[in-house]
């Protein structure tokens, strides 16, 4: 069946810069955001991480998938400063970041939300929302004596912090405890909170992981959005359905290393993936569209 969606200016931006794009693992784009090159991490004698290139087209919504223990979150760890990499260097927006400590990433413009979620229970959601704003003067010891030099910029936070628990439809649990929130409600602070940063690069390591049906068209919404508003999207997923919803570009991982690119369409076509994800006997059933 003919895809009848109606894209978006930036959605159809992102897929014409991939159009000639060749679907093989390690390809270089036209415009990379993030180039990633001959990363490594080892656990004992495990090799859990060994990417030999990796480039993440700007303004696109990429998917990282794979079979379990593949090596996606660890290497979302090591490119976010959590995990200290034992070979390799990559770059963000071309500047080098092997050496950037893991709370400096998302001053530069690179940040991250985690499978499980990481919002402070015992504070409000507008307090975890205010947390994640960067380079706030009341943070230093000395100029925190002196609310003048920084009630005015907490101001303007708060303000910000607002509008994304509106945007997010979740103004109206701004002073509830967030350890109230449900799981969904949790995936949605924390992707708004990571909005406080003003980010050019959005890591969301499985945003559907314990999301009831309900949210997830709207988590959908909301990742096209932040594509839509000229910021690169990078994914971990294993929801196939949400995959090949959302995705413009698609890298698959097994044994830590990339084993294939391309659309969702090639992708689903990929042998390889086939094997490595589903097993050599599973069938073609990656990205079945529901019509």
């Amino acid at each position: 069946m003919a895809d009848s969606r109606i894209y978006s200016a930036a959605a159809l931006s992102a897929r014409a810069a991939l159009a000639g794009v060749e679907p093989e693992p390690g390809v270089l784009k036209h415009d990379s955001i993030l180039h990633v090159k001959g990363v490594e991490r080892h656990f004992g004698g495990i090799t859990a991480v060994n990417v030999d290139q990796l480039d993440i087209q700007r303004g696109s919504i990429t998917a990282l998938i794979g079979p379990n223990g593949a090596g996606k979150t660890t290497l979302f760890n090591v490119l976010t400063g959590f995990d200290p990499p034992d070979a390799g260097k990559w770059q963000f927006d071309g500047t080098e970041m092997s050496k950037v400590s893991a709370h400096k990433m998302a001053v530069k413009g690179m940040v991250r939300t985690f499978q499980l979620t990481k919002s402070l229970t015992k504070l409000s959601v507008i307090e975890n929302m205010k947390l994640g704003a960067i380079d706030q003067v009341g943070e230093s010891w000395w100029n925190a004596l002196f609310p003048l030099r920084w009630k005015a910029q907490e101001a303007i936070v708060e303000k910000r912090a607002d509008e994304l628990l509106s945007r997010f439809t979740m103004g109206h649990m701004r002073d509830e405890y967030a350890g109230t929130l449900s799981g969904g409600q949790r995936k949605l602070l924390e992707m708004a909170r990571a909005l406080m940063t003003q980010p050019r690069l959005v890591m969301l390591d499985e945003p559907m992981a314990g999301v009831n049906p309900a949210l997830k068209q709207s988590l959908n919404e909301h990742i096209r959005s932040l594509r839509d508003e000229g910021m690169t999207i990078l994914f971990i997923e294993h929801d196939m359905d949400m995959v090949h919803d959302i995705s413009d570009w698609v890298v698959v991982m097994s044994e830590g290393r990339i084993i294939a690119e391309g659309t969702p369409a090639q992708i689903s076509e990929n042998t390889s993936v086939i094997e490595a994800y589903l097993g050599a006997h599973q069938g073609n059933t990656m990205f079945e569209e529901k019509h």
